[in-house]
């Protein structure tokens, strides 16, 4: 940032500057975004929009964040619900609430997460990691029997990371294949047949070596 705010007046104008640029980056994709479009949507002028940034990357690097901010918010308070739920039920009502959060205010999110490599957004993915591994750690904290499933991080990094993808590209088909529900219901079965065949495993591991 060129400039960071400390008035509550120059907060204001940076917000606007920020909701602004979901607004453009949504309309026209980011190459074709520029400040002037961003500016006129804040209702600033170019050169206050100077003031706080140097460029639209520096922008596009503000709104990233913002991205995975909310996103944390919207899983932290899902946390003490989802642990207490059987997998596949976790899985499934996670991945609903993640899809109503993408489609919020007319899918700005949605919109942006299609061009994520493009805006840096995987710059700024380690705390979502860290919330998502949060979510993970006490699910095995609340149902110890998991903890028999083998590479646990490895697995939980392939599935969390799939889920998503798989939502995005779901959401910005306009004419999927399969239905949202029936996505779901796909990867939370998925989730729970590999996490109980492994569960078998350890089990049959355990007999036999009695």
């Amino acid at each position: 940032m060129a400039r960071k705010p400390r008035q509550q007046r120059a907060k204001a104008t940076v917000n606007a500057i920020i909701e602004a640029s979901f607004i453009a980056m949504a309309e026209h994709g980011p190459a074709a975004t520029t400040t002037r479009q961003i500016a006129d949507i804040a209702g600033v002028g170019v050169g206050s929009l100077y003031e706080y940034f140097d460029n639209k990357e520096q922008i596009f690097q503000v709104m990233g964040e913002r991205f995975v901010a909310d996103t944390i918010a919207l899983i932290h308070p899902l946390i003490p619900t989802l642990v207490r739920k059987p997998m596949k039920d976790a899985v499934r009502e996670l991945l609903q609430h993640f899809r109503d959060f993408l489609q919020e205010d007319d899918e700005r999110y949605l919109k942006c997460a299609r061009h994520a490599m493009t805006l840096g957004f995987e710059e700024h993915m380690e705390p979502l990691q860290k919330a998502l591994s949060e979510l993970v750690t006490q699910y095995l904290m609340h149902h110890p029997e998991t903890l028999k499933i083998r590479n646990i991080p490895t697995m939980s990094y392939i599935m969390i990371n799939g889920g998503i993808f798989a939502v995005v590209r779901h959401l910005s088909d306009p004419a999927p294949p399969i239905s949202f529900d029936e996505l779901v219901e796909g990867l939370a079965t998925m989730v729970g047949h590999y996490t109980e065949q492994e569960m078998a495993l350890a089990e049959a591991s355990a007999s036999d070596g009695q």
